[in-house]
């Protein structure tokens, strides 16, 4: 995805006069930033056609802040030169925090009694255990808990 001369003829006036030595053109820094949105690729991985990677990102960066990439991208949509489309998008944990009851982390469970009772204060809950036992009918099974059936009518 690069622009031609023709192309970019349609948007240099949006973008900012250059002016002292510069070493390269806009338009081959907005084909490098445009090289680097299509390809997710790192700005020290630009292929040396597109020049000194550092130069391209400073001019990104100033015209980023200066809202001429967005007046740009608008254009070039506009004039259907480009068209972006954001299909999906992927967020990690360096760049979302999550809270720590988020991550899975285990939770604690075992209170942490102090040495003496009366500074506990009262207990929170009581435990009421009801175990009702049948003896089994072979005395090689040990006996198991029930729970009481309705009677059944007769």
């Amino acid at each position: 995805m690069e622009l031609t001369k023709n192309q970019y003829d349609r948007i240099a006036p949006l973008l900012p006069r250059q002016r002292g030595n510069v070493s390269m053109s806009n338009l081959q820094v907005l084909n490098a930033i445009l090289y680097v949105a299509e390809h997710g690729c790192k700005w020290r991985g630009l292929p040396p056609r597109f020049g000194n990677w550092h130069t391209v990102y400073t001019r990104m960066n100033r015209w980023s802040k200066k809202g001429v990439l967005d007046r740009v991208f608008e254009q070039l949509q506009r004039e259907r030169i480009v068209r972006v489309k954001v299909e999906a998008f992927g967020l990690d944990s360096t760049s979302v925090k999550v809270h720590p009851d988020g991550t899975g982390a285990l939770k604690k469970t075992v209170r942490n009694p102090s040495a003496s009772p009366g500074e506990d204060g009262t207990p929170r809950f009581i435990w009421l255990p009801r175990m009702l036992e049948r003896r089994s009918r072979s005395p090689s099974l040990p006996a198991t808990p029930t729970t009481p059936r309705k009677a059944a009518n007769s």
